[in-house]
């Protein structure tokens, strides 16, 4: 029983002593009392160092420009892929079908329309890229633009047709008679 009685009070002395090594001192004690205080080190931005920003990290993955003549060819690479997927779309067949069959010139053009909005949604749906999706709107407006007629003039909706006046043909009697005065 000694020999437990002198090992319990051992670990306690030892205990606290190791608990009371582990105090700081006060804070008015100066550890460079009388020696040369060293110079303060450069403080670090709390975050640490400077980082580029975002876009500029991406700008430096992204991969090098080839040239205008192979990025235009990469477009069109990307936008016949896309027009082979949607041309077989069953709701873009019907549309083309339902344009082809107009029977007048103004219904054609009005259902032309129709389908190349059904047409030019679908392709850009699937594109993933900015730059093809800004190629199809381009492409789409140059083929709407085909269906303008600038040099029809519109009549009034409730107006009647203006009649159309009957072409005069000249007199061709008096030139024919110059010509048989000379030979």
């Amino acid at each position: 029983m000694k020999i437990y009685g002198f090992i319990i009070s051992t670990t306690l002395v030892v205990a606290a002593l190791i608990m009371h090594a582990q105090e700081a001192a006060p804070p008015s004690v100066d550890l460079y009392e009388g020696q040369e205080q060293p110079e303060p080190t450069p403080a670090l931005p709390p975050n640490g160092p400077e980082l580029p920003e975002l876009k500029q990290l991406d700008a430096s993955f992204k991969p090098p420009s080839l040239g205008m003549d192979a990025e235009g060819t990469k477009l069109r690479v990307e936008w016949r892929q896309l027009r082979n997927r949607t041309v077989n779309d069953p709701a873009v067949q019907a549309a083309k079908t339902y344009a082809q069959s107009a029977r007048t010139d103004l219904e054609k053009r009005n259902r032309l329309r129709e389908y190349y909005d059904i047409y030019y949604q679908r392709m850009s749906a699937l594109a993933t890229a900015p730059e093809i999706k800004l190629t199809l709107q381009s492409l789409k407006t140059s083929h709407e633009g085909l269906l303008a007629q600038p040099r029809v003039r519109p009549t009034p909706e409730g107006s009647p047709t203006p009649p159309i006046k009957p072409v005069q043909k000249k007199k061709q009697e008096h030139k024919h008679k110059k010509n048989k005065l000379k030979g």
